[in-house]
């Protein structure tokens, strides 16, 4: 299904900007009709999504060798409602999204980070990938349902 890293980048960014949507619109119903339980499952969806997106944020930047500043900003565009959308297009068009799953070893010394072998792996088997992401997204949500919702209630 994302058999490359800017497919799966692109679903995330977009997905995020849908949920950004849902947020905003159980926002606004909410301050028109009063108390909305819309705000709790929009804010449940968007959480999940918003961590989902900075996870696939982070894999990417790491199969495609981003530097610290593209992995900062494409994360941190979460934050911002529909900041995923420009990210993204940035992104594909300063070819950062290029490329394929770093499956095999390159033949150069890039290749020779501590998290270069474990990330193949990793690649080379994406249900136990997936698996170990999803796990950590729901472990992260989880811990933030317990602190509770931002600005408190």
């Amino acid at each position: 299904m994302f058999r490359t890293p800017s497919t799966l980048f692109r679903t995330l960014a977009i997905a995020e900007a849908i949920s950004w949507t849902g947020l905003i619109a159980a926002l606004v119903a909410r301050a028109v009709v009063g108390e909305s339980p819309a705000v709790t499952i929009a804010g449940a969806i968007h959480g999940f999504v918003f961590l989902s997106y900075g996870a696939t944020a982070v894999l990417v930047a790491l199969n495609n060798r981003w530097r610290v500043g593209p992995a900062v900003v494409a994360v941190a565009s979460a934050i911002v409602p529909y900041a995923t959308i420009p990210t993204e297009l940035w992104l594909a068009r300063s070819g950062r999204l290029a490329g394929v799953w770093r499956t095999e070893p390159a033949l150069d010394r890039v290749d020779a980070r501590w998290y270069d072998a474990p990330l193949r792996w990793f690649l080379r088997h994406p249900w136990v990938l997936g698996a170990l992401i999803l796990l950590a997204v729901a472990a992260i949500y989880v811990v933030l349902l317990l602190i509770g919702p931002p600005g408190g209630r």
